[in-house]
């Protein structure tokens, strides 16, 4: 039995920021052997993406960008330019011994260098070649570059976010998380394709088309109805109540999807009486009267302190959480029993903390973290090992710039 999920199968990774290594994190999690290539020199964008810059252990600010050590974990880094005739040989060697090689080159790059999918087709039939794009590789925009506020704006994401009057990005770089996600699925799908077929294949995944899809029922909603969806800044579209309040003191969240939950709701506040009134006695009547009655769940929520309703809330089992700040997430007890902070060894920067893998498996769960790599920390054991580059060889290719 193999101790992780996807042991015996090797990720090129060639793509950068945020996305597609993102996916090959996941990868990595699950136990896949990934190989990131960069850039000689620079590498990935995404080291420099600060501050912040982490820390080396004598306390002085190392060069490696926090954004950089959020998605290249359990990986290593191997540079190879591949604009070179020999390091395009390279990358050549390293995809016919892999099984998956993910990409985020704008559509048509590496078909100039003879490393599009066509050409890995020929050279390794197994070959899972993934391409994530802004826009997908055909349609009148393939071309275009674009970053993830770009998406949400296009994808609708920011038309249902924000408050009347005022569109907003989701603050963290939403569409690129849940492509990476989309990403890491569709690779496992391949393979599991691939191990039925013997057939690889190629995976077309847009930035554009990820974003969409992650409406979900909102886009649901208005294609049944025609009706824009309108911004309800913190509330939500399901039951009422379903969204943040300001307590005396602190906001808390607070969700009663259904008529039980409501009416348990009415008992913590004792306000059975609102269970009385016809147009707040059934979940679709109060998504009906929705400007009626949250003015006056808002003046009841103000009575009280977070902490005291959080504990009326709980004893009565309604769905409510206090809203966190970053310190205030770490400290929480249930984040903390369930391991969600771990801290590894890093050459870099002595400690280094990484927020841990959410799968919880039985049989070969997600264990091991190893340092995101540092720039071409790699380069010589890869190459040896996987096309088979002698120490003289690798000194040269060196001094020509090609790795």
């Amino acid at each position: 039995m193999p101790s992780t999920a996807l042991a015996g199968v090797r990720v090129l990774d060639l793509s950068r920021i945020l996305a597609a290594p993102l996916a090959t994190q996941m990868l990595a999690d699950l136990g896949a052997e990934v190989i990131k290539v960069e850039r000689p020199g620079t590498g990935d964008d995404s080291r420099t993406y600060g501050p912040p810059f982490a820390d080396g252990p004598d306390g002085t600010r190392t060069d490696t960008a926090a954004f950089y050590l959020s998605c290249n974990r359990n990986k290593r880094s191997v540079t190879v330019n591949h604009a070179t005739a020999e390091g395009q040989a390279l990358i050549r060697a390293l995809a016919s011994r892999s099984d998956v090689l993910v990409e985020n080159f704008r559509a048509g790059t590496l078909a100039k260098y003879g490393l599009d999918h066509e050409s890995m087709r020929e050279l390794n039939p197994r070959l899972v070649y993934l391409s994530v794009t802004g826009f997908g590789q055909t349609g009148p925009y393939a071309q275009r570059p674009g970053y993830d506020g770009i998406f949400q704006a296009m994808s609708g994401m920011m038309s249902v976010s924000g408050h009347p009057g005022e569109p907003m990005k989701v603050g963290v770089s939403m569409v690129d998380i849940l492509t990476g996600l989309y990403a890491s699925t569709a690779v496992l799908a391949a393979l599991r394709h691939r191990d039925v077929t013997g057939e690889g294949q190629f995976i077309d995944l847009s930035l554009l088309d990820c974003g969409l899809a992650s409406l979900s029922h909102f886009a649901m909603n208005y294609l049944v109805s025609g009706e824009v969806p309108v911004r309800r800044g913190n509330g939500g579209y399901g039951g009422i109540p379903s969204q943040a309040f300001l307590c005396e003191d602190k906001p808390l969240f607070l969700v009663a999807g259904n008529d039980k939950q409501f009416a348990a709701f009415c008992a913590a506040a004792d306000r059975t009486d609102l269970l009385q009134d016809p147009r707040f006695a059934t979940t679709s009547a109060r998504i009906t009267h929705r400007e009626e009655i949250l003015p006056v769940l808002e003046a009841i929520l103000r009575t009280r302190t977070r902490d005291d309703w959080l504990a009326a809330l709980d004893e009565h089992d309604v769905p409510a959480g206090p809203f966190n700040e970053m310190p205030e997430v770490f400290a929480d007890p249930q984040i903390q029993h369930r391991g969600m902070l771990v801290e590894v060894e890093d050459p870099v920067s002595g400690r280094l903390p990484l927020l841990a893998n959410p799968i919880r498996f039985t049989a070969t769960p997600v264990e091991g973290y190893a340092a995101p790599p540092a720039l071409g920390e790699h380069t010589a054991e890869v190459l040896a090992e996987l096309a088979d580059v002698t120490g003289d060889q690798l000194a040269a290719l060196r001094a020509r710039g090609v790795v």
